[in-house]
């Protein structure tokens, strides 16, 4: 029986788009085009790197059923967590208004790709069982 991958395929698709949009923020200040407020310089770095991660790394072994989609999925949502309560904490006075809104959108998305794949390995689960 061959099983279907679609919602593996739109997490994947979710995690390319949310990378390729830090990788593009990131990629803006490191060109010197600076937005008009604070930039936390490892926050830029981070979300570079996690953009990275996100597009060409996760999106990937989502797009492919991996056995490391999961788990990839879930280490960047967890990073992200961190990194925000981090930004939350100690950064709460010099953190700019975007820079949550941003690491807000990541969790989001990373909670709408981990929720796909969740029910994605359910249904394969369902179709092993029923063979």
């Amino acid at each position: 029986m061959k099983t279907k991958t679609t919602l593996n395929k739109i997490a994947a698709v979710l995690a390319f788009i949310i990378g390729a949009m830090s990788i593009f923020a990131g990629g803006q200040v490191f060109l010197g085009i600076l937005p008009d407020y604070y930039v936390i310089d490892w926050l830029v770095v981070y979300n570079f790197v996690a953009g990275i991660a996100s597009a060409f790394f996760a999106a990937i072994v989502i797009w492919k059923n991996s056995r490391l989609a999961f788990p990839s999925a879930i280490t960047i949502f967890s990073l992200h967590a961190a990194v925000m309560v981090i930004l939350q904490t100690a950064y709460s006075d010099v953190v700019a208004p975007d820079s949550i809104k941003a690491m807000t959108v990541r969790l989001v998305f990373y909670t709408i790709i981990l929720t796909l794949l969740f029910i994605q390995q359910k249904k394969i689960k369902k179709q092993g069982d029923m063979a």
